[in-house]
């Protein structure tokens, strides 16, 4: 199993999620997130006075996909995502050792 985890703009992530969905994921996790990369901020203006903004709002989306689907779930993320300008994010690729579902104490891919 890998988990996927991208961090993208927040406009994309329907985009994203249904990009997902048409390749059989069956749940993710999304986290409102703040930071920064190459695009190093940005500076704005609030009431005449002008001020930095050093960490831009993303969403970042977890998935824990089979390995058979990982390429799939990277490829789709990256596609939905794209903008073609600075600022697009990041995917990583983690190995995820185990799963347990909670309710059934199901392991594994069928955990998932």
């Amino acid at each position: 199993m890998k988990c996927v985890m991208a961090v993208i703009k927040p406009f994309k992530l329907d985009e994203v999620r249904e990009a997902l969905v048409a390749i059989g994921a069956t749940g993710l996790t999304v986290t409102e997130v703040r930071g920064f990369g190459r695009q190093k901020g940005h500076t704005e203006i609030y009431r005449g006075a002008e001020y930095e903004v050093s960490f831009l709002p993303k969403i970042k989306v977890e998935v824990v996909v089979a390995d058979s689907v990982a390429d799939r779930a990277v490829e789709a993320i990256q596609r939905s995502a794209s903008t073609g300008q600075i600022g697009d994010g990041k995917i990583f690729v983690f190995d995820i050792s185990q799963a347990i579902r909670i309710r059934t104490g199901e392991t594994g891919s069928e955990a998932l």
